[in-house]
């Protein structure tokens, strides 16, 4: 027989191994497909741009993990982490580990489920590979930011975190919330809202920042995974125009979901926002920048326009997004260095040469509404008393975040929303996520919220030791990064360097 093309050779590894069920309704075997209200009239239509098939796939991932584990062995045995440009900079890592990986691994089991339960050959197969693209970055991920555990704090017990820790509610709901929906809302949130319209905002600030200060494993396992991220950003857009013309009636069900995963997806980048602008030493560009590039100008200005053919509009709420990137990153990590005891990685005031950074990439806002701000902060702990904040926050019903978000328009007017259901009273922290809770209330009242959690005595006791305990924080994981254990072994190790380098 000639040699097959790869088109054909991907017809018949996915459509090929289809059937037509002879002794079981097709409603029966795929429940999932219909129950949404999504009429799919022609499955075949289903394109995968890639058409990879499994024997390529898995050679151009055993390429790409030969060159990551050769990086890991050279890092460890030349004792690469006290390259890094300050210990400082393994606090982003530290919220990276337990707030992401532990969401590759969910999507890993999640899209594992979609492979059996949507009905077109096409997409269950681009389902399956993007499984085991998920698993391979959460192997990756823990594999790689292992080798700092053995020298830093804040590294273990990280699956306990996600699941306990109060900031990490944030990312773990947001999850729960999208394996807990649909087929296809699924692939709206996760494919589409969260993949292509934010990843860029996840994973290149993390991976240059590794790159800018010195973590070269991270730097490798995030450009691994970002090759596969392309894979699955074109799977979300594919999806999206999938279902939008199957039928016309699927648009309005579509924008629905649109609207309401990108802001749930925004909120989560709420904890990037923090690290660009204040837990990397060496910066390589502000939450701003990167919201400007990423997002207004490469999904504002050239997705939506061309998703307008379709009836699709840009995301509800999305001005207030644009509106508030000079807001954000400082809202954020004001919180996490106020409750930074509580917390897996540790806090501190940003130097003067960071200030003036923060002042030049946020000139509208930084020296009068935040700046001030720090500064008190400083001679508060140069006065001996370094504060944290021992109360519990108020949470938002929906994004679980504490209600730190401030009026659209007016930077110190903390935002309140509320909604009364079944006689209680809910609260949130912007429209968008009161608009989220009224169009499924049923499903945000059963949230699991750290607060009520804690004062209804589930977290371990009553006592701010009992609860750090609970969570799985142990001496130096949180706090101050000043006199911290990782800042005294860091400046101890690099004396030690410079006396050997002298004595030579």
């Amino acid at each position: 027989m000639p040699k097959l093309s790869m088109k054909q050779r991907y017809s018949v590894l996915t459509r090929d191994l289809d059937w037509e069920p002879s002794y079981v309704d097709e409603e029966e075997l795929f429940p999932h497909a219909t129950f949404e209200g999504i009429k799919i009239h022609d499955w075949s239509k289903w394109e995968d741009p890639f058409r990879l098939t499994v024997d390529s796939y898995y050679k151009y991932q055993a390429e790409k993990d030969r060159r990551l584990y050769a990086v890991l062995d050279s890092f460890a045995q030349s004792q690469g982490h006290l390259s890094l440009s300050d210990a400082s900079y393994l606090n982003a890592m530290k919220l990276f580990l337990q707030g992401v990986t532990p969401l590759e691994y969910q999507a890993h089991r999640h899209f594992a489920y979609l492979g059996r339960h949507l009905k077109g050959g096409g997409p269950r197969f681009a389902a399956i590979c993007q499984s085991i693209d998920e698993l391979r970055h959460a192997q990756t991920e823990i594999h790689t930011l292992s080798g700092y555990n053995k020298h830093y704090s804040g590294f273990h017990g990280f699956s306990r975190m996600h699941d306990r820790v109060w900031y990490l509610s944030v990312p773990k709901s947001f999850f729960d919330d999208a394996v807990s929906a649909g087929p296809f809302e699924f692939l709206t949130a996760i494919s589409f809202s969260f993949e292509y319209l934010l990843t860029n905002l996840l994973f290149v600030p993390f991976m240059s920042g590794a790159s800018f200060n010195g973590d070269l494993p991270t730097m490798t396992f995030g450009f691994s995974a970002q090759s596969d991220e392309s894979r699955h950003m074109t799977l979300g857009l594919e999806s999206i125009k999938f279902m939008l013309e199957q039928d016309e009636g699927n648009v309005p069900i579509v924008q629905d979901w649109i609207d309401k995963w990108f802001w749930r997806s925004y909120r989560v980048t709420a904890l990037v926002a923090s690290m660009m602008d204040y837990q990397l030493p060496r910066r390589v560009m502000s939450w701003k920048e990167a919201f400007e590039l990423y997002f207004e100008q490469q999904m504002l200005e050239g997705l939506f326009p061309d998703l307008s053919y379709y009836g699709i509009n840009p995301p509800r709420h999305v001005q207030q997004a644009v509106d508030e990137k000079d807001l954000l990153s400082h809202q954020v990590y004001w919180t996490l260095f106020s409750f930074g005891f509580a917390a897996g990685f540790t806090t501190s005031i940003p130097h003067d040469d960071h200030l003036e950074w923060l002042s030049a990439n946020y000139p509208d806002t930084f020296d009068n509404l935040y700046r001030p701000q720090w500064e008190k902060a400083r001679r508060i702990r140069e006065g001996g008393g370094r504060f944290f904040f021992q109360g519990l926050p108020q949470l938002c019903q929906t994004c679980q975040i504490p209600m730190i978000f401030t009026e659209p328009g007016s930077p110190t007017v903390i935002a309140q929303r509320w909604s009364e259901h079944r006689g209680e009273k809910f609260n949130f922290c912007s429209d968008g996520c009161k608009w989220i809770f009224d169009r499924e209330p049923e499903k945000y009242v059963q949230a699991w919220m750290p607060v009520h959690q804690i004062y209804q005595g589930n977290c371990g006791g009553p006592t701010v030791p009992e609860v750090l305990a609970w969570y799985g924080l142990e001496e130096g994981d949180g706090g101050e990064y000043e006199g911290s254990v990782d800042q005294r072994n860091w400046q101890h190790w690099h004396e030690a360097q410079l006396s050997e380098v002298a004595s030579r």
